[in-house]
């Protein structure tokens, strides 16, 4: 078996991984599908959509906009179903696919092989270049090389860890930071080093134990998996007994897999393809292009290492979707459906009307029975609202305490008031009645309650 090339000999301590810089089809379709990516993730929180960025996740004041949608948190149950949805989503796409999100999609994996793995092989050469520079002794040329990457790996920890906060606090606040004087700024500037100190970490020493020990996606594969799920495998079925080619040898005895260990050089986790499905494996399908490269030169047919599962490998039973695939994919859908309509059905203004504690009813000189009444009213978007309370039933009468009829964008709106019917229109000792929230003759927002009296 081919030694595992891209590990360093030294023992003890953190075993560094020298991966072989990886080429073709589909290492060139993961470049960009990368560049879609990372543009969308650098953009997105400058985007204006309604007045708001696209994209904003503000836990500190429980603040977040999806493409223009304001969410407060009494939308938290939205907020929730959306997060439920990408799990769904997750978990639908492992069950088909495999990790194929980790190999080309997850933002740690598109940084650190698309942005901070190219500034390696740029500035310290390949593998076998970069072993030699580590195991030499410190000269000029290391210093130099050494410094100019963590230099640039350090300068886009940053520029990453601005966007991140932009996420967080918002693009807004962020421009003020960065052109502010930072004494007015402490907390921000102290955390955007925070950030950049971290996003180095990871991508200059951490690097694949994100994927490998960190994050806990690896191990969820071997409960979603099944033996129809589509992973980076090797036919070993077409691939055994492999061996060299040897002049003056019948190779109609061996496989295919003439043991060359590129597949093994390439990998970004250090794995071998060949010992069958691994947590470590992220679907990158470095070691599909590698060995597709092989089998061209020795004329043999390609995807030696493909997307395959286990009943192909096995027993050769072409791909289908499983029960298990239908299942998930039927929860999603459902769960997409009642979002869907939630949002339909989600108002401007959310309004609640509370009885005011410790009372019960009125009975004024006049007949007329009142109940007293606080409201709340919330606006979950970003302009001021000049508005009008009334009830739905014209018969009654509002009395108001404490009125405001303003409510300012995302902020909210108090009000005190009695509610009066009189005696003819009374039925029952409890009454539904129901409030409107009127902006330009246009009704915004319903809420509903109960009205106490004597019949």
């Amino acid at each position: 078996m081919a030694k595992q090339q891209n590990k360093p000999e030294k023992s003890g301590g953190r075993q560094f991984l020298y991966p072989k810089k990886p080429q073709g089809s589909l290492y060139n379709k993961r470049k960009w599908l990368s560049y879609v990516l990372l543009l969308l993730l650098f953009s997105s929180p400058f985007i204006k959509l309604n007045g708001e960025q696209l994209v904003l996740l503000n836990f500190l004041e429980r603040k977040f906009v999806f493409f223009g949608l304001i969410f407060t948190p009494q939308d938290f149950y939205l907020f929730a179903l959306a997060m439920l949805i990408f799990i769904l989503f997750i978990v639908c796409f492992t069950v088909v696919l495999g990790r194929l999100w980790c190999g080309w999609a997850c933002p740690q994996t598109i940084f650190m092989e698309m942005v901070f793995r190219r500034i390696e092989y740029w500035i310290e050469g390949d593998a076998n270049q970069q072993k030699k520079l580590d195991a030499q002794d410190w000269n000029a040329e290391k210093v130099f090389k050494k410094g100019f990457k963590h230099f640039l790996f350090l300068a886009i920890s940053f520029l990453i860890a601005n966007v991140f906060l932009a996420y967080i606090i918002g693009s807004d606040a962020l421009h003020e930071i960065i052109t502010e004087p930072i004494s007015k700024h402490k907390i921000g500037f102290i955390s955007i080093w925070i950030f950049t100190f971290i996003f180095y970490g990871v991508f200059s020493y951490v690097r694949e134990v994100v994927c490998t020990v960190i994050c806990p996606y690896g191990r969820l594969q071997g409960v979603l998996l099944d033996n129809k799920s589509l992973i980076v495998a090797y036919d070993e079925t077409r691939g055994e007994p492999r061996g060299r080619i040897q002049k003056n040898q019948d190779q109609s005895l061996k496989g295919d897999c003439i043991d060359c260990g590129l597949c093994v050089q390439v990998c970004p986790t250090g794995i071998d393809i060949r010992k069958g499905t691994q947590l470590e494996c992220v679907n990158c399908t470095a070691c599909i292009d590698a060995c597709d490269e092989v089998m061209l030169k020795i004329n043999k047919p390609k995807k030696l290492i493909g997307f395959y599962n286990h009943d192909f490998i096995k027993n050769r039973n072409p791909f289908k979707v499983g029960a298990k695939a239908y299942g998930y994919s039927v929860i999603l859908v459902l769960v997409i459906i009642i979002f869907t309509s939630l949002i339909y059905k989600r108002e401007d203004v959310q309004t609640t009307v509370l009885r005011a504690s410790g009372t019960l009813y009125q009975k004024r000189p006049d007949g007329s029975i009142a109940n007293l009444y606080n409201a709340e009213l919330i606006n979950k978007t970003n302009r001021e609202i000049k508005f009008v309370f009334k009830s739905a039933d014209k018969l009654d009468k509002i009395e108001l305490i404490q009125a405001d009829t303003v409510l300012p964008k995302e902020g909210t709106a108090h009000l005190t008031f009695f509610l009066i019917k009189k005696p003819k229109d009374i039925e029952a000792f409890k009454t539904k009645v129901r409030f409107e929230v009127e902006t330009e003759g246009k009704v915004i927002s319903n809420a509903k309650t109960t009205f106490f009296s004597q019949p």
